[in-house]
């Protein structure tokens, strides 16, 4: 489906990418604020989970699983991008 898999992120990966935005604020703001959202999809959809089996809320299943998957998305697009030299993106382990 995509060019690019979404492999699993640990969280030292995810603190460490979150230092690095921290660290480079006042450079990039929006990248900070991009990061901020998507871990907060990543969180909503880890969260997600208990309202959606015990209020029996079927629809929101795919939600939760793409919250969940966010974080390893957004990781792998932005490492595709840089690679293509689209995109810089100091963060990412060479």
């Amino acid at each position: 489906m995509f060019p690019w898999r979404a492999p699993a992120v640990p969280l030292s990966e995810l603190h460490r990418i979150r230092q690095w935005h921290v660290e480079h604020a006042q450079d990039h703001p929006l990248e900070l604020q991009l990061w901020d959202t998507v871990m907060t999809c990543w969180f909503m959809g880890w969260v997600g989970w208990l309202p959606t089996f015990a209020l029996d809320v079927w629809w929101a299943a795919p939600l939760c699983l793409m919250g969940m998957l966010a974080p390893a998305l957004y990781i792998a697009w932005r490492g595709h991008a840089h690679a293509l030299n689209q995109l810089r993106c100091d963060w990412i382990k060479c």
